[in-house]
């Protein structure tokens, strides 16, 4: 009988390897959803990605890490979206647009893109990871936040105004979830409606 290694090696010498993150993480994703995200191996997904072990730690740290994809580009790029915006933005629209430019999918990247936020709000393995990723997020906004209301990004202000466009974000993301025939961007807009209630709390002097 085959080994695993000779396994791995007969699938990969068949099909074209995966040549980015986003095709890497798309692999990964259809395994988790026909077996599980614990049932699922970082061979396995190696194997069926058509690449070695060793060249998927260049891609990823950790199977934990595959769902969220490209997160440390979007992040950047979202972060120098904001910093791109006149200051004649409000804080709460810059924000606010912030949030939905860099949720517009387009139509191939939907399915994928739910199942990875299904793994990432519902899997236990996944929950207490994910908070290092929310608080890199939430830096982001806590910086631009700082700078327009003058003060240090880790004072209160700021981090209120992360923690709370957070939570909308995910209370967005939990009914878009529940739903198979709505827009992910309409979600969160409607969800976005009370932003600058909030931020008018945390604003006043």
């Amino acid at each position: 009988m085959a080994t695993a290694a000779a396994l791995g090696k007969s699938e990969r010498a068949g099909r074209k390897p995966v040549t980015s993150k986003a095709e890497l993480s798309h692999t990964a994703l259809v395994l988790f959803d026909r077996k599980g995200f614990d049932q699922v191996t970082v061979d396995e997904i190696a194997a069926a990605a058509g690449i070695g072990r060793r060249t998927f730690f260049r891609y990823f740290p950790s199977k934990n890490d595959l769902p969220w994809g490209d997160f440390e580009e979007l992040l950047a790029r979202m972060d120098g979206y904001l910093d791109s915006l006149p200051e004649t933005v409000p804080l709460a629209s810059a924000l606010c647009n912030a949030v939905i430019e860099f949720n517009r999918l387009p139509p191939e990247e939907v399915p994928y893109h739910r199942q990875r936020m299904e793994l990432l709000l519902g899997v236990p393995t996944l929950l207490a990871h994910s908070t290092l990723r929310y608080a890199a997020w939430r830096q982001v906004v806590a910086r631009f936040a700082g700078k327009r209301l003058d003060l240090p990004e880790s004072s209160l202000k700021p981090q209120a105004i992360a923690w709370a466009l957070l939570g909308l974000c995910l209370a967005a993301y939990e009914q878009w979830l529940e739903t198979t025939d709505t827009e992910l961007t309409g979600i969160l807009q409607e969800s976005l409606k009370l932003f600058p209630d909030v931020l008018e709390g945390q604003t006043e002097e």
